[in-house]
């Protein structure tokens, strides 16, 4: 893993990849994936980024295969409708990458589900996606997805007492807790597939401290974290550097499920990928277990169980997860 650069990606050719996030690290994650010959949708919730993103890779790689998907994470009917969509024109799906964030807003803003608008994007709209389209994903020989998580993971928690912030509302600790449940959900996702015979792989990665557009966009370009990633830009790494570990995490034949990626060097926060450090939080399984379950019932959304005697052991994980969460 010494110095993995995409250039030690292998060839995708005949895999089909959904990137949610058409800049940033979802623009690096599509090119270097479509660079190696995988028909690339990029998802996203503005059609003119979309477009433009589109046009870079092709003017950058004359002849390749990807395409924009309209995407609202923060709107779980769009969820559903894109699912929809990529159910009916494809027969599988090898690769999902659930990159798209929100980052910081200075104020609590809502879905158009009355989810916290963090929460809602980061995870719970990423929670259904997965979901949605895991019949294209079973039907691959050698299905991943990809869940980003954050530094800001190390101080997140999970408050079951105000999930949606609605007593108060502070920016990064709403982050911290969105990301943290993306790399539980991740990890879980592993378990539940080990269990119901699912055949995914399931791996949870962060970028690190990266130049894009992220924080800017949700604190805004006048508050203090806009200003530093505008005028100490040499503290954050290149966007292309910051995507490693995804793509290590979605291509390299060594990425291994339930794993977490990360940069090499200065804690973290730069540098080639390599093995993470998971925070104990997110190694809690009964926690994990009752996210799950919470996120099941605040969308309105269950995975599949398998079949024959992966359904049994599918039950028996089942139960003693709920038991889990009871005691």
């Amino acid at each position: 893993m010494t110095h993995w650069t995409a250039f030690d990606i292998p060839s995708q050719r005949g895999r089909t990849a959904v990137v949610t996030g058409t800049g940033g690290l979802g623009f690096q994650d599509a090119l270097a994936l479509a660079r190696a010959g995988a028909r690339v949708i990029i998802a996203g919730r503005n059609p003119s980024k979309g477009a433009a993103a589109v046009n870079r890779i092709r003017e950058e790689i004359p002849g390749a295969d990807v395409t924009f998907g309209l995407l609202d994470l923060a709107s779980l009917d769009s969820v559903r409708s894109f699912a929809e969509r990529l159910r009916s024109s494809h027969d599988s799906l090898d690769l999902l990458i659930n990159n798209a964030a929100v980052m910081t807003p200075p104020r609590r803003q809502s879905t158009a589900d009355g989810f916290e608008l963090q929460l809602g994007t980061n995870y719970l709209g990423h929670f259904v996606l997965t979901a949605q389209i895991m019949p294209l994903l079973r039907k691959s020989k050698q299905a991943r997805v990809v869940t980003l998580s954050s530094l800001a993971a190390r101080n997140g928690a999970i408050d079951f007492d105000d999930l949606q912030a609605q007593r108060g509302y502070r920016p990064m600790q709403a982050y911290g807790q969105s990301k943290l449940a993306c790399l539980m959900f991740a990890l879980e996702l592993q378990r539940r597939s080990d269990a119901a015979g699912w055949g995914i792989l399931s791996i949870a990665a962060h970028p690190g401290i990266s130049r894009t557009d992220l924080l800017p966009n949700g604190a805004g370009p006048r508050s203090v974290a806009g200003i530093l990633r505008r005028y100490m830009w040499f503290l954050f790494q290149p966007a292309e550097q910051g995507a490693l570990p995804t793509l290590f995490a979605a291509t390299a034949p060594q990425a291994r499920g339930g794993a977490y990626y990360g940069p090499d060097r200065l804690g973290e926060m730069r540098g080639y990928p390599t093995t993470a450090v998971i925070p104990p939080q997110a190694l809690d399984t009964t926690v994990a277990a009752r996210l799950w379950t919470t996120s099941e019932e605040l969308t309105g959304t269950v995975f599949p169980r398998g079949q024959g005697a992966r359904a049994d052991s599918m039950d028996r994980y089942l139960r003693s997860a709920s038991q889990r969460v009871s005691e």
